[in-house]
């Protein structure tokens, strides 16, 4: 509309953006940032969220692109938030539940009670299998905790659909049930009108009995796999209170008004597709903002659960933590420049883009940027020159060894800042040291250490007998003069009141530390920082150079596509102007070299599902069953042009989209042709996944059919968009998201 320059704006007063550190999200971001810049000025904005805790930094920005712009922060939650931290003591035999934080400062009873129960030899017999003390509470277990503290209607997040699943059922076979009759006749009311329009095949497919029976109890899930009027039906039922506890994904925590008195982490961890990392700040307080209702509770409970592999500091951290930068995700795409080419002249669309967020951060970023782009360079060039050293044939296996042991002791010297506290195991010093100064000597990096007991110490590579662990942080005396016997003093008194991990300290002493496990001399470590270097130098030239840099980019590669002609678009840049989609390049390309062409409706759905379907976690389930043998045909030259686009994407440090994949073609086509929803989906495609590809499949077709020029695509398009919008599909248009 705006690029438009719709009429239909002329009176618009007032724009609300809710949650709008969605402006760093990668696909959304870029979309809010060009309504920020582009609306017209007389337009009063309203930016809300409960996660952005550089709120001067973004006012400042918006008073810079929109004039005065007032900053409102608020500091006190409109239902008072406790955290709480529950465990399974094994000793007692009970669920126990206690305050994470008391008076500002974290639970000492628990800090005491955890550091007590370390595991221990189990007695009897000859076994010496570790017994834990503590264990995370069953999922039974924790409703039981719940019920009996009051703390109902609750929201129980876990990070995997499966094991929401898994959750409801684990409670169904305890039996527990939380309504009464009454309050189970009134779900089953609400579910029944929401989902009125299934057929029996579809109520068959999606275990529509076993939902109800499950919901009845009080007890249900929330999470992407379920269709939209399953999702819909336990939102209604919880509001109202008639269900009691729901398992749900983090995505109920944005975008829904679903309220509880309690909400309930069952990890503090979640997988990002290559590794289990703590959760952000910003990401723990999102979830946490559902606890509380106005004005029915005066008190919301955030509930986090013992885990093995998250310790009680990280939780009190997180508890307490308001530090949630907002950082812009903007970046120039192909459907954005060719309608900037549109409708501005070269000077306009640089101007708007150095109105952009990321342009006003990146001016701050660079350095920080160069100094780790400068951090890596050395690090390749200690490793090149061991490497050169090993080739030595003189030297014995030992000697290699000592040399690639050196090398990793010291990269991770050079990781270290002062200000950080260090388990060392060296010839000089054993135990915690804080780190007052780093020096980069001809022999190595030499770290000056101050002891709990005051002595100054030099540590370097070759004092150390395993690698040095990072246990925490503290700020260092003000001024900085380490040579003053008081700042020695403090600085020590600091070290020994910090708090730092237990189980790095007896790691430590029970001579378990991290030894070198791999050889970061290796060939593949030295590819890896190569790439990794080359992949810095990149963003930092662009970074350094603007987003107008990258901006320009994109608009060469579009003129050498044929798209842009002496700032003007061509009839294909006419159409990638119509294309709103992650892939739209890739989209257009398709069209214009005539893969969509003399398709039926059912080959056309399966020809564009490949640019819509993606596995989850990246799996892609196997072989591809493919509906034809045109349509395996014409996805291999799908493929082939999207090789080349992403060669040319990485040829100039782009953005890559993503690989088209077969993986729902199959299913597709049948849906198209009119197969009922049973032999449709299977155990590896959820419906939820089915339907919400379904919507973004009609969309891509819809936008297809009015910006070709080919009257036959059109029709057919048309037609394959009326074809797959039927039964659960179509009853989910306007449904909720998450």
């Amino acid at each position: 509309m705006i690029y438009a320059s719709s009429s239909r704006l002329d009176n618009l007063g007032v724009v609300i953006l809710d949650e709008v550190h969605y402006l760093q999200d990668a696909y959304r971001g870029p979309v809010w940032e060009e309504v920020i810049i582009q609306l017209d000025p007389e337009v009063q904005l309203v930016c809300l969220s409960a996660t952005v805790s550089n709120a001067d930094e973004v006012g400042e920005w918006l008073s810079t692109v929109r004039g005065r712009t007032d900053v409102v922060v608020e500091t006190t939650r409109p239902i008072e938030l406790t955290n709480h931290f529950a465990l399974h003591n094994n000793a007692s035999g009970r669920t126990e539940m206690y305050h994470t934080v008391i008076n500002g400062e974290p639970n000492a009873h628990v800090q005491r009670l955890l550091a007590g129960g370390r595991p221990g030899p189990q007695r009897g017999g000859g076994s010496q299998k570790k017994v834990r003390r503590f264990t995370p509470p069953t999922r039974p277990e924790i409703i039981e905790l719940l019920e009996d503290n009051n703390m109902l209607p609750a929201i129980v997040f876990i990070f995997s659909r499966a094991q929401c699943e898994d959750a409801v059922t684990s409670c169904m076979r305890a039996g527990i049930v939380l309504t009464s009759a009454e309050e189970e006749s009134k779900i089953r009311e609400i579910v029944e009108r929401h989902c009125e329009s299934l057929t029996e095949d579809d109520r068959t497919a999606l275990e529509y009995h076993f939902f109800l029976d499950d919901i009845g109890t009080g007890i249900s899930c929330h999470h992407a796999g379920m269709i939209p009027m399953f999702k819909e039906a336990v939102e209604e039922c919880f509001v109202k209170g008639l269900v009691k506890v729901v398992f749900a994904t983090e995505t109920l925590a944005v975008g829904i008004n679903m309220p509880a008195r309690a909400v309930v982490i069952e990890k503090l961890t979640k997988y990002t597709g290559e590794h289990h990392q703590l959760l952000r700040a910003s990401e723990f307080t999102q979830l946490t903002g559902r606890a509380g209702r106005r004005g029915l509770d005066e008190i919301g409970h955030a509930i986090s659960l013992w885990n093995p592999f998250v310790n009680f500091d990280q939780v009190v951290g997180l508890a307490l933590s308001r530090s949630f930068r907002l950082s812009s995700a903007f970046r120039p795409t192909f459907n954005m420049a060719v309608n900037m080419v549109r409708s501005h002249s070269t000077d306009g669309a640089h101007h708007i883009l150095n109105l952009s967020f990321a342009q006003f951060q990146a001016d701050r970023d660079v350095v920080t940027s160069e100094a780790t782009l400068e951090k890596r360079r050395r690090e390749l060039s200690l490793l090149e020159k061991a490497q050169s050293e090993l080739s030595n044939e003189d030297l014995n296996e030992s000697d290699r060894n000592l040399l690639a042991s050196n090398v990793e002791v010291e990269i991770a010297l050079r990781g270290l800042r002062p200000g950080d506290i260090v388990m060392f195991d060296a010839s000089n010093i054993r135990g915690r040291g804080l780190i007052l100064s780093t020096a980069a000597r001809r022999s190595g990096i030499r770290l000056t250490v101050v002891t709990p007991t005051r002595k100054i110490l030099d540590v370097m590579a070759k004092d150390l007998r395993s690698l040095p662990v990072r246990a925490g942080q503290v700020d260092l005396p003000v001024p900085f003069e380490p040579a003053r016997t008081e700042f020695i003093k403090e600085s020590a008194a600091r070290l020994v009141k910090a708090r730092i991990d237990e189980t790095i300290g007896r790691a430590i002493e029970e001579n378990v530390g991290p030894r070198v496990s791999e050889s970061p001399v290796s060939s593949k470590n030295i590819r890896r920082l190569r790439k990794e270097i080359e992949q810095m130098e990149s963003s930092t030239r662009h970074r350094a150079g603007s987003v107008g840099a990258r901006f320009m980019d994109v608009v060469e590669l579009l003129e050498d596509l044929g798209y842009i002609e002496n700032w003007t678009l061509t009839e294909k840049g006419e159409t990638l102007a119509g294309i709103f989609h992650e892939s739209d390049l890739l989209v257009v390309e398709v069209m214009n070299r005539g893969v969509l062409d003399n398709l039926s409706v059912n080959d056309l759905v399966a020809v564009l599902s490949t640019l819509i379907f993606e596995p989850r976690g990246g799996d892609n389930g196997g072989p591809t069953r493919w509906p034809s043998d045109l349509v395996r045909q014409r996805f291999k030259r799908i493929e082939k042009i999207s090789e080349g686009l992403q060669e040319a994407q990485r040829q100039r440090g782009m953005h890559i989209h993503r690989a088209p994949n077969g993986g729902l073609a199959h299913e597709t086509a049948g849906w198209a042709a009119g197969k009922p929803l049973s032999r449709i989906l299977d155990p590896e495609l959820t419906p939820g996944d089915f339907v919400r590809c379904m919507r973004q499949l009609i969309d891509l077709l819809r936008q297809i059919a009015t910006t070709t020029h080919n009257e036959s695509l059109r029709s057919t398009a048309e037609d394959a968009a009326r074809s797959i919008n039927r039964g659960v599909v179509a009853a989910a248009q306007g449904g909720s998201g998450g």
